[in-house]
């Protein structure tokens, strides 16, 4: 029988306001999609197990792409794996809107396809099931 937590996934997009940009050029740290990776993390554990849960450690995170500040990020992640009291999720940032500069201060453009900008896979843990079958 195949685990019904299987395959759910959870999606937040956010603005990537100025005030995080940290480097030249508007740059945004990598660190700023790894932060939203654990948003929409507990999201799926609050989902899947009715608790916050906790994030144990990611695998093969990668980079591919520049963040900006002006972008609009879409985060997803999508459980892959149900153990006892772990899950693994497959993590994605990708940057569906991007501010224009070139064009004017406030000038912005939708992204088709959008740039994925981030992948990772993530484990989360969770208290044990208290009067559930796992």
């Amino acid at each position: 029988m195949t685990d019904a937590r299987l395959g759910l996934t959870v999606t937040h997009r956010r603005y990537v306001p100025y005030s995080h940009a940290h480097y030249g050029g508007n740059l945004v740290d990598g660190a700023y999609a790894l932060g939203l990776f654990g948003d929409v993390a507990t999201e799926v554990c609050i989902r899947t197990d009715g608790d916050e849960g906790l994030f144990a450690g990611y695998a093969d995170v990668r980079f591919h792409a520049p963040i900006h500040a002006g972008d609009v990020v879409q985060v997803t992640a999508q459980v892959s794996r149900v153990g006892t009291r772990s899950r693994t999720l497959e993590l994605s940032c990708a940057v569906v809107c991007r501010g224009r500069p070139d064009r004017s201060a406030s000038a912005a453009e939708v992204l088709d396809p959008p740039i994925v900008a981030v992948t990772a896979t993530g484990t989360v843990v969770v208290p044990a099931a208290v009067g559930r079958e796992e």
